[in-house]
């Protein structure tokens, strides 16, 4: 309330202060014509000027900032995925009988033009990934998680992160399927009903780590193409991944 009050004030001081260079104007040359011809003037391009400030120049610095702070965010996103997203991408996909399909796209194809980046983010919700959370090993994808719990949650401190939905979501969905798997004692021998509710929390923390990933990637290829030159060669769905040039 106190800077609503601020702020009214400093306005009618303005308004009082153009009033008196008004007066002193017509006081000194006696020419209300001339006062008027420039005050509406003056009135006139206000709109204008209304929609230079406000509408252009207040919206490219806005995405000045925006490029800036995004650009901020993938430096997370990138230690991120150094961290634990590339090795919770290999646990994953062991879950999951699809991934000769997600590997014809993503490897054998090798195709990382803009267009194929495109094509991937919508092919990555069209998968049926068939997840099944019997088929590897629970309690190594458990360990994983509840290793790298603290520094997924110094992530979720990163007030910026707020700004980039779509990798909020998949933090949120790992910390879920963190949980669900922390809160049982033991992973096996539970109720095929449990073992498929597990299975649908892997499954959605895989489709979102996996278009995150896409997005990661294109982001490289763009900005820098030396670390995404490493990161083609280090493919999570390529067995044969390797850092070695050949």
């Amino acid at each position: 309330m106190k800077r609503f009050h601020w702020q009214i004030i400093f306005g009618l001081s303005l308004i009082v202060l153009s009033t008196l260079f008004y007066l002193l104007h017509y006081s000194i040359f006696r020419d209300s014509h001339h006062i008027l011809l420039y005050l509406i003037g003056d009135i006139a391009f206000l709109p204008i000027q209304v929609l230079l400030v406000t509408l252009i120049i207040d919206r490219l610095l806005n995405e000045r900032e925006k490029r800036s702070l995004l650009k901020k965010l993938n430096m997370v996103i990138g230690a991120f995925f150094s961290e634990v997203g590339t090795d919770l991408l290999k646990s994953f996909s062991e879950f999951s009988p699809q991934n000769d399909q997600i590997r014809k796209d993503l490897v054998e194809t090798n195709d990382w033009s803009n267009k194929a980046f495109s094509y991937m983010s919508k092919r990555v919700k069209q998968y049926d990934y068939g997840i099944e959370s019997q088929r590897a090993n629970l309690e190594n994808l458990r360990n994983l998680l509840l290793e790298k719990r603290g520094f997924l949650l110094a992530l979720l401190e990163n007030p910026n992160l707020l700004e980039h939905e779509s990798f909020t979501e998949l933090l949120w969905a790992v910390f879920h399927l963190t949980e669900e798997l922390a809160s049982r004692p033991n992973l096996k021998g539970l109720p095929n009903a449990d073992y498929e509710h597990l299975a649908a929390d892997i499954k959605r923390a895989y489709i979102l780590l996996i278009a995150e990933w896409l997005a990661y990637m294109k982001h490289l290829k763009t900005n820098y193409p030396y670390l995404f030159s490493l990161a083609a060669r280090m493919n999570p769905f390529d067995p044969n991944a390797s850092p070695i040039v050949r």
